[in-house]
């Protein structure tokens, strides 16, 4: 009995124990949790949809969160346009093979949609287990999430800028000018704390899609290493589900520039890093970027690619390239991601992405901001706003071709999203989709109701589509920029341009003096000219190898982790540009620090742009430029051209008629046919589309006019004017003769053909001088011809006849 007792007490005291255990977690996870909040409020929301929770997600939903004690109905619906139909997940066997997963991802948790009667406002949720996003109004933004170890469905409900974050920036000081005339930026009270929703709306956002009216996609494709990958416990089920949500955020805050973010894959590397992650931000970028080019491009078509690292790089969250969002070696950038606070995370994303379509940094410019600081501030402050200087920047980059394939929008097969009309996406069953019927008033080939075509009309949108008909085969679409880019033509039978294409990296450009790369010719004198102007060249050898010998920031290739790394002599002409004969200022848009360093007889100039450290400077010598003989810069080195995996024998291939693209297909000239250029035919490749319309027959209707017409006239009047002395000759002795021929004619009297004022006497025609008459009829015949008399002739007999007889 005593021993059934104490089993029963130290049971009693086990569970106790246990008890008491899971609720000192429960509270360490709360803790932890709140312990990043510098002030929250704890809400329970009302789920407002017919359906319950616990029940698939609607297409749309709605809740109430009530928050300093007023409610706030959130309306949302499913973000059908967050994934494509072939959403791709790459991951990696244990044998290093790759596996090539699709998911299905319809009828996903994750929700776009804005404050009800708050203009302005939006939201990016997921419904995946409670609700978790960001909620942005009047230039604050709002985060939500489940509250750790509740059974009452509560959730955390805080200002972002009251996340405690740890403090990173580009790590450079900005001294540069910026030319903007825009105000300063208006910065909210940092000391309130109080959650409220404000009933104004950003006004960027209606400014600047007033500009900006046409919406841009860009394709993105996440790659997550594999420290990441342990981070998340090695289960791919939660890293996916992580990145979507990223992407959703990201999405929300790019609709205030009508950009939409679509998320077109994700990599994981479960099972190793395909790059050495050591070194700094920079080195790292470049090795992602150049495995990128190699790996990616070819698997999955993308704009941008974005690399999630689970490693600090000191004060640097990250590193883009700037406007290189449709570049197949620099669409990319790095972001360091440590923790698991996805939503300030998501500002950094948003930041570098921002980068590649073609956003500088906020500092020292006159930007206008609905915070105190965007998310295109050099710091990572997880602010959910764009400036009005960002706005600029992308519209300056779209404004100058940089950002061309923005515009492919997804196609209905693409788009795995039920069809509603309305939202800009052109959807299975719809022919166009113009917006709201609002939007859709001044358009004149789309029916803002059914998304149907207009009678008569055969397009709506695209490059190709004029006045709502398709633009003839051949016209050009897209014109050539360079000499190693090539142009694009409308097919006749589409409203899209065909997909662009350059001449094939490694193409002999410049009389042989330079390289082509991504579609430019990389030429030291052509780098000079676009920072100093059309008289400024490159500097001789002796400055590059001087200056970037030094490792500082006016003279290095590159970064180390613990600062600028020197050239050595064989890789001096890849670090920073060197150049000379300088006689006007900067013209590249910003203004730099300039160095002037006397070397022999002449004067090196090069730059700093002073643009941070998750910048790489365009001071620097292009990559793709060639160092010396069958030689080319690539990552600050210079190396062998083979890297650059130039394989096109003109001669062979393209039989010495045109040039290799950089899909490798022959462009041909005009006269030759692809796509060997052998055969007589208009130009262009398989790629580029028709250079000439195959069913216009004004070509045709233009020779059979000149031939038939034209041409036969032409020979006649050449052949009238040069026998023109015989014409006449010929001509006057016709007239004669006829002239001839009536005088031999019987005369009749006058009188008998109906002129009473001519008389006939002794056969002559006698006219009466005051009537009117012919000439021939008036004028009297010659009198006949009197023949002389003939001569009498008397003949003497030679001798006298003989007497006649007697």
């Amino acid at each position: 009995m005593f021993n059934a007792v104490c089993c029963r007490l130290a049971k009693s005291a086990f569970l106790f124990l246990l008890l008491h255990a899971l609720i000192d977690c429960s509270e360490d996870s709360v803790n932890q949790q709140t312990s990043r909040l510098s002030s929250y409020e704890v809400t329970v929301p009302k789920h407002i949809s017919r359906q319950k929770r616990n029940q698939d997600s609607a297409d749309k939903v709605s809740y109430i969160i009530q928050a300093q004690g007023k409610e706030h109905v959130i309306i949302l619906e499913r973000n059908e346009l967050l994934f494509p139909e072939d959403f791709t997940v790459y991951s990696y066997a244990k044998d290093g093979s790759l596996v090539t997963e699709r998911p299905n991802m319809m009828g996903h948790c994750h929700y776009s949609g804005y404050i009800e009667d708050v203009e302005g406002s939006s939201a990016a949720l997921s419904l995946c287990s409670g609700l978790r996003g960001v909620i942005h109004t009047e230039g604050t933004s709002f985060g939500i999430e489940p509250l750790e170890g509740s059974t009452s469905d509560e959730h955390l409900v805080y200002r972002l800028e009251d996340v405690k974050t740890e403090t990173l920036s580009c790590g450079t000081t900005h001294f540069h000018n910026h030319d903007d005339e825009a105000s300063p930026s208006q910065p909210t009270d940092s000391h309130v704390h109080n959650i409220t929703f404000g009933q104004a709306g950003s006004h960027l956002i209606r400014k600047k899609r007033a500009v900006l009216h046409q919406t841009h996609y860009v394709e993105l494709l996440l790659v997550v290493d594999h420290e990441r990958y342990n981070y998340k416990k090695k289960n791919q089920t939660a890293v996916r589900e992580e990145m979507v949500q990223l992407a959703n955020y990201v999405d929300s805050m790019y609709m205030a520039l009508n950009i939409r973010i679509v998320l077109v894959g994700l990599e994981i590397w479960s099972e190793q890093n395909f790059i050495n992650t050591d070194g700094s931000a920079g080195e790292v970028l470049g090795r992602f970027t150049q495995w990128r080019e190699k790996e990616l491009v070819h698997r999955r078509r993308h704009d941008s690619a974005q690399f999630i690292i689970n490693k600090g790089f000191g004060a640097t969250a990250g590193m883009a390239f700037v406007g290189t969002a449709c570049s197949r070696s620099h669409g990319g950038g790095i972001n360091s991601f440590t923790n698991n606070n996805v939503l300030p995370f998501a500002s950094i994303v948003a930041h570098e992405l921002g980068h590649n379509l073609g956003m500088n940094h906020d500092d020292g410019r006159n930007c206008k901001c609905d915070d105190t600081h965007c998310i295109m501030n050099s710091g990572a402050t997880g602010s959910q706003n764009f400036s009005s200087c960002s706005a600029d920047d992308f519209e300056k980059m779209i404004l100058n071709s940089g950002g061309r394939c923005l515009l492919n929008i997804p196609r209905p097969d693409e788009a795995y999203s039920a069809p509603f009309c309305g939202n800009k996406l052109v959807d299975v069953g719809e022919e166009c989709d113009c917006g709201s019927e609002e939007e859709c008033e001044k358009d004149l080939c789309c029916e803002p109701k059914t998304c149907k075509l207009r009678s008569g009309a055969q397009c709506a949108y695209g490059v190709c589509c004029k006045n709502c008909r398709f633009m003839p085969g051949g016209t050009v679409c897209r014109s050539s920029t360079d000499e190693c880019d090539l142009p694009e033509y409308c097919n006749g039978s589409s409203a899209l341009c065909q997909n662009d294409v350059f001449k094939q990296d490694g193409h002999p450009c410049k009389q042989g003096q330079a390289y082509c790369y991504n579609g430019q010719c990389q030429h030291y004198d052509t780098q000079c000219q676009a920072i100093f102007g059309t008289k400024a060249k490159a500097a001789p050898e002796l400055c590059f190898k001087d200056v970037n010998s030094k490792g500082d920031r006016f003279g290095n290739c590159g970064y180390y982790s613990s600062g600028f790394k020197k050239c050595e002599s064989r890789n001096a002409m890849c670090g920073k540009l060197q150049c000379e004969n300088v006689l006007s200022s900067v013209i590249f848009g910003i203004k730099p620090s300039i160095i002037q360093t006397p070397i022999a007889d002449t004067t090196c100039w090069g730059v700093d742009f002073l643009l941070g450290s998750d910048v790489p400077d365009p001071g620097m010598v292009n990559e793709g430029t060639k160092c010396g003989e069958n030689k080319v810069c690539l990552n600050f080195e210079c190396k062998s051209a083979d890297v650059l995996n130039y394989d096109c024998d003109v001669e062979k291939k393209c039989h010495g008629h045109g040039v290799c693209n950089s899909n490798k297909n022959c462009h041909c000239e005009y006269g030759w046919a692809p796509p060997f250029c052998e055969a007589s035919g208009y130009g262009g490749s398989v790629d580029s589309g028709p250079t000439w319309n195959e069913k216009d027959t004004s070509t045709r209707d233009g020779l059979l006019v000149f031939f038939f017409l034209v041409l036969p006239l032409l020979a006649l009047g050449l052949y009238v004017f040069f026998k023109r002395n015989e014409l006449k000759r010929r001509f006057f002795r016709k007239k004669r003769s006829q002239g001839y021929e009536a005088d031999s004619r019987p005369q009749t009297t006058v009188s008998q053909r109906g002129n009473p004022s001519s008389i006939v006497k002794d056969g002559v025609v006698q006219t009466n001088k005051s009537a009117s008459v012919p000439s021939y009829a008036g004028r009297p015949p010659p009198p006949p011809f009197a023949r002389p008399p003939a001569p009498t002739q008397h003949l003497m007999p030679q001798r006298p006849a003989p007497a006649p007889p007697v």
